[in-house]
């Protein structure tokens, strides 16, 4: 390149005309493979002069906005420079502005085009500048280039035809679109496809397969739209049955496929389904983490993430996304913070749902100091940012930090979702701030006008039960404008038992029983209740109405993360590889608990037996096997995490008290109701129960 960028001094002189400049300036720009190389001929054209002559700077232009040779910036640069761009610049410009989703610059650019030059439309920018109607879904402006492709003639021209009848058909206008397609005389797949495209995502799934079995011929895209309509429409049989026969399947179909059977909820399906592609794409690898992790699969969904790691996948802002919802499903922070570090190193932004869902991880795997850090880290914040904050303190039982927070996010001028109620609701709760959350409540009501849902009323019942206020607590339930669910009931039941009303009590529960027969939960509150008063009688029919229904109680099961594995404890566990160490760790907690003074607490024990019956089914419990497998293997300077499917009992949660003290550690357990933080013999949430 460096011998064709020293030509003959006689090539460039003054006293040559500049056609012969041109002439020979030509072959060299054909020439250039880089964009450094072509950056030095642009440099000998403007030292030389010749870059002023239209067909040079023109042609110039034209190279840079191809992608390879330069950024989009610079190309405008350089065609900022020429005084009467020919048409060839005004289209290259406009296409990659196109291509480059910038269309509202490319909209503008042609405006200018046709306001201040002499460059007319033609066949290859009116298309371009359809393209960036239908990207924006701009229906007006793309009606108003039709209009003008009549006027020049262009109408009838099929490049021009099929833009519009795909503008017609993502503007979501199927008549128009039907229309154009009529007109086209020689219909090409593109524009049948276009057509075919705009009745699938229209849900007109019947029409779009008329046309599809008109079709004379159809590519593997045709194909695949029928096949991804059916799916997304839920007639995953339907689109099976295509998809078998499919004459080659393309990775789209594969995935449209996978998609649909994860909608449906068919886990086992979608992974054989992916098990047996010839290859795979990110959209392959996402469809499966996403879909996992939707249908509650956390497990599953990291698993996938990890497999995708070790084959060398590159995750974007979607795998992050859905990963990160998996680990705070299963609160298993080890892995978040491995997370965490990979978006820090490849400079992922954080100021979209990246972000949000990192705030949201750090704080249901306990580190709520952490989620702040993030959140503070974020120079432009969005709504879903604070309300994220604000569930997270929320969670925690801190309700004066979800306040404060949620009074500076009005000071934004920012209009509060109607989560960050939640958030503030079940803050008050577990802090037993009953004025604040009636306030609250009725402020979202009042002041925003958002109606409470089913959600909102559940963390109102669940603050007045905490405090007693158990017949204001049904007045509210009564008065709700939808049908309370089990999650109301339940919290209304919690509360009898707490404060000893059995009237309400045996309601709450009889609601319980009705919306799911096979709650164990409400038999356990309700014998409580029971027991509490004496009432034997009453315990042991329901004992014997349990046993009629076939209902059992739900093992309780607590997780532990160590050292990148997930170790599982149900009550009684023995199947632990160092069993021997986690019993020999009991019994010495046993005797260190007995010298600090405990009692066993056995009044939500379902069992009419023997009293040191019941204290040795609570010794074995699952967070204690959990948290003596901590004191085995973590450091004491550590927090103790443990995430248990069930709420805490009574006993386990002065237990666990104790066991902070007692060993000098921190202790956060994750139950099915909040967060508890255990440290020096107390815990941060109100008296459970």
């Amino acid at each position: 390149m460096a011998a064709i960028l020293c030509p003959p001094s006689s090539a460039f002189t003054g006293d040559s005309p500049v056609s012969l400049q041109t002439h020979l300036f030509f072959p060299l720009l054909r020439l250039c493979q880089t964009p450094t190389e072509l950056k030095q001929v642009h440099a000998y054209a403007v030292k030389t002069g010749i870059f002023h002559a239209l067909p040079v700077s023109s042609r110039i232009s034209t190279v840079y906005c191809n992608p390879d040779m330069g950024s989009l910036e610079y190309a405008r640069s350089v065609f900022d420079q020429i005084p009467q761009p020919n048409s060839f610049a005004w289209n290259s410009l406009i296409k990659r502005l196109v291509d480059d989703h910038h269309s509202h610059s490319a909209l503008l650019l042609f405006k200018q085009m046709l306001t201040a030059s002499s460059a007319h439309p033609d066949n290859f920018n009116l298309p371009c500048v359809i393209k960036g109607c239908a990207k924006l879904g701009a229906l007006a402006e793309g009606k108003q280039v039709h209009s003008l492709a009549l006027k020049t003639g262009l109408g009838g021209d099929s490049f021009v035809q099929s833009s519009l009848v795909s503008f017609y058909s993502k503007c979501d206008d199927l008549e128009l679109a039907t229309e154009v397609f009529d007109r086209v005389c020689d219909k090409d797949l593109v524009t049948w496809n276009s057509l075919i495209d705009g009745y699938v995502r229209s849900g007109k799934i019947e029409v779009a397969r008329t046309l599809f079995d008109e079709m004379p011929e159809r590519d593997s895209f045709s194909w695949a739209l029928m096949i991804n309509g059916y799916s997304k429409r839920g007639e995953i049989e339907t689109a099976r049955e295509m998809f078998d026969r499919m004459p080659v399947k393309n990775v789209v179909a594969w995935n449209a496929m996978i998609h649909g059977y994860m909608k449906k909820g068919d886990i086992g399906s979608a992974r054989r389904l992916f098990d047996s592609m010839p290859e795979r794409n990110l959209v392959s690898w996402n469809s499966m983490i996403t879909g996992f992790e939707k249908l509650g699969a956390f497990k599953e969904a990291l698993e996938v993430y990890e497999r995708f790691f070790g084959e060398g996948g590159v995750p974007n802002a979607v795998s992050l996304v859905s990963a990160l919802s998996a680990v705070s499903g299963l609160a298993l922070l080890e892995r978040g913070r491995e997370i965490h570090m990979y978006i820090k190193k490849h400079g992922f932004s954080l100021e979209g749902v990246l972000g949000i869902r990192l705030i949201e991880m750090f704080s249901k795997c306990g580190e709520i100091e952490s989620a702040f850090s993030i959140f503070r880290d974020i120079r432009r914040r969005k709504l879903g940012h604070w309300t994220a904050m604000i569930m997270g303190f929320g969670m925690h039982g801190m309700a004066n930090r979800a306040i404060k927070l949620f009074m500076k996010m009005q000071e934004k001028g920012l209009r509060p979702h109607s989560i960050a109620f939640i958030g503030l609701l079940n803050g008050c709760s577990h802090a037993g701030m009953v004025n604040e959350g009636r306030h609250y409540f009725e402020l979202m009501r009042s002041e925003y006008g958002i109606e409470p849902t089913v959600e909102h009323y559940g963390c109102l019942v669940d603050l007045l039960c905490r405090v007693g206020n158990l017949e204001e607590a049904k007045d509210v339930i009564d008065q709700m404008p939808m049908r309370p669910n089990m999650i109301i009931w339940m919290s209304l039941l919690s509360g009898c038992r707490k404060f000893v009303n059995i009237e309400i009590g045996e309601l709450a529960a009889k609601s319980v029983i009705e919306l799911d027969p096979g709650a164990t939960g409400s038999y356990v509150l309700l014998s409580n209740i029971y027991a509490s008063v004496g009432l034997w009688d009453n315990v042991s029919k329901l004992r014997e109405s349990m046993r009629r229904n076939g209902v059992r109680k739900e093992p309780g099961c607590s997780l532990v993360e160590h050292m990148g594995s997930i170790h599982e404890f149900v009550v009684g566990d023995i199947s632990h590889p160092q069993r021997d160490e986690i019993y020999a760790k009991m019994n010495e907690m046993k005797e260190r608990l007995t010298c600090a003074g405990y009692v066993p607490d056995t009044s939500q024990v379902l069992l009419y037996v023997e009293e040191k019956d019941k204290e040795a089914e609570l010794e074995y419990h699952s967070e204690r096997l959990a948290i003596a497998f901590c004191l085995i293997n973590m450091e004491s300077i550590a927090p103790l995490r443990i995430i248990k499917n069930l709420r805490v009992c009574n006993d386990c949660h002065n237990v666990t008290k104790l066991l902070s003290s007692i060993y000098n550690c921190e202790i956060i357990v994750r139950d099915n109701s909040r967060f508890h933080h255990f440290r020096n013999g107390s815990c941060s949430c109100m008296d459970h129960w």
